[in-house]
């Protein structure tokens, strides 16, 4: 049926009992086809759980997953639990075998009834995630993102409809998540995957990430793409998940000029501008953090920290007295 849902939650709840309860409450969500959506939210606020519920390696306590309108059965009903449809990989690639070579732990997730079909498929895989110069290799030879790479070639070889990854770049060194990230949006260009992925990092999100849903306490408290939450969240929650911002209460906003009845103020690092007049140098530079493309300030004044993103390398230095222009900013 044309008006059937992709992958769907209904009201899922599994709850974790204890002195602090965990899991999901409730969830109402629809998976975009084709797309890469990002799960996202402190941790214990349910991800994993959640990605564990649409994958089919939990059932649910209430509430139903369905995948274009079947439900997905959980392990107490499914021999072998998991969708046949979907492959999960997490940031634990214990299922590799070591002492084989790359090209072999790939292709083994074939079966052998047409050789050169398999070799076709091994083949296209190595290329797709840029690894044919590590096919020879042995896994025990590999890097912590090589051998990533490896697991999740796995996954993909065998064509699944959906791939669910768990925090998978988590000990993956920064050039190799980059690449790693670029080559899975270009598979999900090319193929039409659909991919669902749980990270607590900002910057990955923000890049990868089609669809974004953010839960908070196990149920979903915002959703949408990267661009509209970040630069205009519903909730602080949102706000200071996405971005190092500066948090000030009503007390702190008055105290750098801002009149406001609500209860917090945020402001980004990059809606503030550094401004040198013969008056009100008043924010004195504490810190100057080097990061890269840019610096991060910490300002002080009155009490009053703020976080203010500097891309003129040399400009200020620690004791520097300021001035400071707000350009935008959220109230909660």
């Amino acid at each position: 049926m044309a008006n059937t849902p992709f992958l769907q939650a209904d009201s899922v709840s599994k709850v974790y009992p204890g002195m602090q309860a965990s899991g999901v409450k409730k969830i109402d969500l629809s998976i975009v086809p084709g797309k890469i959506t990002a799960i996202i939210g402190e941790s214990g606020s349910g991800k994993s759980t959640l990605l564990k519920l649409l994958y089919g390696l939990l059932s649910p306590d209430s509430g139903k997953v369905s995948f274009k309108g079947d439900r997905i059965w959980g392990p107490e009903e499914k021999l072998i639990p998991g969708h046949d449809a979907m492959k999960m990989v997490t940031q634990q690639t214990d299922d590799l075998n070591l002492f084989a070579k790359v090209q072999e732990n790939i292709s083994i997730m074939l079966p052998s009834t047409d050789l050169k079909a398999k070799q076709l498929k091994t083949e296209q895989m190595l290329t797709q995630l840029k690894m044919k110069r590590i096919a020879e290799k042995k896994v025990a030879e590999l890097s912590g993102g090589e051998k990533q790479r490896v697991a999740i070639a796995r996954a993909l070889v065998t064509g699944p409809e959906v791939l669910l990854l768990d925090e998978p770049f988590n000990q993956v060194d920064t050039s190799f998540r980059e690449g790693l990230q670029r080559d899975i949006r270009q598979i999900v260009k090319e193929t039409g995957l659909t991919v669902i992925i749980v990270s607590h990092d900002p910057a990955e999100v923000l890049s990868m990430a089609d669809e974004l849903i953010v839960l908070k306490d196990g149920e979903v408290l915002e959703s949408g793409s990267p661009k509209e939450l970040y630069q205009n969240p519903k909730y602080l929650y949102t706000a200071q998940l996405l971005t190092n911002c500066t948090v000030l209460t009503s007390d702190e906003a008055r105290v750098c000029g801002l009149k406001t009845k609500s209860d917090h103020v945020v402001i980004y690092p990059e809606w503030i501008e550094t401004v040198k007049t013969w008056t009100s140098n008043d924010w004195e530079v504490q810190q100057v953090l080097f990061k890269g493309c840019y610096e991060d300030l910490i300002m002080v004044y009155n009490g009053v920290t703020m976080r203010v993103l500097n891309d003129q390398f040399g400009k200020f230095n620690e004791g520097d007295k300021i001035n400071l222009k707000l350009n935008k900013w959220l109230e909660y």
